[in-house]
């Protein structure tokens, strides 16, 4: 038996404007594969955060570059993959939030990636030899 992946991707300008259209884009494949509500709003948030970390801080606003969104489907998981030509990043210079301090602070951002890696099952980062640095998130569909 051949494992089918299904494949689904768009590429937009790196404005706010289009967060709505890649959540919309997320959502709709997503619950199309079978995924609940609860999942779904999941997966859309963390690739909200994702979108914007890249509009905000690989782009610093600039509007003449691309977010790919890739989503790629296979009998297991649902795997998105963010892909932008931006600044660098390096997850390990981010320091997640103590919470408790954070809540009690009421400070306001800062908690992309501490939701990306609780709102998913798998969150990886990696800048390849083309310059490109991609996020990759992973939902499984069933829960392990």
């Amino acid at each position: 038996m051949t494992k089918k992946t299904l494949e689904y991707s768009v590429k937009l300008p790196s404005h706010t404007d289009n967060l709505e259209l890649i959540r919309t884009f997320v959502a709709g494949v997503a619950k199309k594969v079978g995924f609940q509500s609860e999942d779904i709003n999941k997966i859309e948030l963390a690739v909200d955060e994702a979108c914007t970390n890249v509009v905000e801080h690989a782009y610093k606003e600039k509007e003449n570059e691309n977010i790919d969104v890739a989503i790629q489907i296979d009998y297991q998981k649902f795997t998105v993959v963010v892909t932008d030509k931006g600044k660098r990043f390096s997850p390990a210079d981010i320091d997640i939030p103590d919470m408790d301090q954070y809540l009690a602070e009421l400070r306001v951002g800062g908690l992309g990636i501490y939701l990306m890696k609780t709102l998913m099952d798998e969150v990886q980062y990696h800048t390849g030899p083309d310059g490109k640095n991609r996020v990759k998130m992973v939902k499984h569909f069933l829960k392990r």
